[in-house]
């Protein structure tokens, strides 16, 4: 018998609360765990004898690029993976197996062009993102062997987001676990016990990336899951594949402006404030990355209920399913709010204890941070948007907040502030309080219209059936 739900969730039927939670923890534990890796693998490049400071700054250099790879693999994974669960939600699995075909070839030619493109221009690239003479060698020797692994990394982002879309979010858990176990262990041996530095680490992190693909390819062609991959449904055809892209744009944009913005504030309290503020933005920034990952768990948990359930023309549990979502997304922004406001110098110990950063720290993360508590709202209106298959907004929305409003303000502030470095630093809380608001007010319409439209299919059903 063909499967139509997951035997961890059953998206249709059961309690919204309780699935909510069952699909959340695991995607938050897996953003954790992923964020700790990444930190443990700083950690013992850093350590490394005599050329840890520079081997360090050299690997920091290719994030950037390594941040826009992962966002091709959004742009595949998270575009495709609702309108899935939509499909599914209709009872059409044979269109949602389409769709997870076309996205993992494309996530294989993805991978193919950006290996190329990055072993072939990876020297201007390092360059382009802060690296110097002192450190483009451990750079390259870096990227070199990660570009390599580029196939990996797609696969394994790409092909979690069709796992968490069916409500597997234990086995999406373990695709993230597995890698990260195997890289912390890799790391050392590789690192220090076979002498090869940073090439060692890169060597490590590209071995767990392709048990993580592996595992997920695996598991996407076995019998437990409900969608499958098959070679009838590779074939890339226009009518599949656009609307993934198109729906794809939004995650990629929030992950691929990343490293443009990191270069925006650096730039600008690099002339206004020196290496001081430099460091400062580099604490507030790890900060707000690792304080977005629960908002980011919860939203991975909510979207599959969601899209299935909007897909089923399910009203009430549409409703019910963002309503929980909203609530759970702002009330977790508001503690983390209260905890910085109170409390910003026991945040930024974690990162350094020189008093003279430190003081700078804490005074511009409390101003940084100052509109936290309504990224909630931001979050979860903008990840149910992409839930409804809704492209164009949810790409506008994208573009607005870092694009249109966060970066021109990084640098038109402090053309009309006596404090330059007070006015860098203030663009990112008036950024979030106008994202935030023309979030709302186009969701608050759009959701009341997709709901009526919901609501008289689901009475015309009702008519038919009598």
């Amino acid at each position: 018998m063909k499967l139509t739900t997951s035997k961890e969730a059953d998206l249709g039927n059961a309690p919204v609360g309780r699935l909510l939670f069952a699909l959340a923890v695991p995607a938050i534990t897996s953003q954790l765990v992923n964020a700790l890796y990444n930190m443990v693998d700083r950690m013992y490049i850093g350590h490394i004898p005599e050329i840890g400071s520079a081997a360090l700054t050299g690997v920091g250099v290719c994030f950037p690029i390594i941040m826009i790879i992962s966002a091709f693999a959004y742009l595949m994974g998270m575009g495709g993976a609702p309108l899935a669960s939509i499909e599914m939600g209709k009872k059409d699995n044979d269109r949602a197996e389409m769709i997870l075909g076309n996205c993992f070839t494309a996530l294989i030619i993805t991978s193919i062009a950006l290996t190329i493109i990055v072993l072939v221009f990876q020297e201007p690239l390092l360059y382009l993102f802060g690296a110097s003479e002192n450190t483009i060698g451990y750079a390259q020797s870096y990227m070199t062997i990660y570009a390599v692994g580029t196939i990996f990394v797609q696969i394994t982002l790409g092909l979690n987001a069709f796992i968490s879309a069916q409500g597997f979010s234990k086995i999406s858990m373990l695709t993230v676990i597995i890698g990260a176990v195997i890289n912390i262990v890799l790391d050392p041996i590789f690192i220090f016990g076979f002498d090869m530095g940073v090439q060692g680490a890169a060597l490590a992190t590209v071995i767990s990336q392709a048990v993580s693909a592996a595992w997920a390819f695996r598991f996407l062609c076995g019998k437990s899951t409900i969608l499958h991959i098959r070679k009838k449904c590779m074939r890339l055809k226009a009518s599949v594949i656009g609307p993934c892209i198109g729906l794809g744009i939004a995650p990629f944009i929030m992950q691929a402006t990343e490293s443009v913005l990191v270069l925006c504030f650096n730039s600008s309290l690099l002339k206004y404030g020196g290496d001081l503020a430099v460091g400062a933005m580099t604490i507030l920034s790890s900060l707000m990355q690792f304080a977005m990952l629960p908002l980011q768990g919860l939203t991975q948990g909510g979207q599959p209920i969601i899209s299935y359930n909007y897909g089923a023309n399910n009203s009430a549990r549409v409703k019910k399913g963002f309503q929980l979502l909203l609530a759970s997304a702002l009330g977790y922004a508001t503690i983390l709010w209260l905890a910085i406001q109170l409390f910003p110098s026991a945040f930024v110990a974690i990162f350094t204890n020189d008093p003279e950063l430190a003081s700078l720290a804490v005074w511009a993360l409390r101003i940084y941070m100052a509109c936290m508590l309504l990224m909630g709202a931001q979050v979860a209106c903008q990840q149910t948007f992409i839930a409804f298959g809704n492209s164009k907004i949810s790409a506008f929305l994208a573009l607005f907040r870092k694009v249109i409003v966060l970066i021109p303000l990084i640098y038109i502030l402090p053309l009309f502030m006596e404090n330059d470095v007070l006015a860098v630093f203030l663009a990112e809380p008036i950024a979030d309080a106008l994202a935030v608001l023309t979030t709302c007010i186009l969701f608050y319409f759009e959701f009341k219209k997709i709901l009526r439209k919901m609501r008289e299919r689901e009475a015309q059903a009702q008519e038919n059936k009598a």
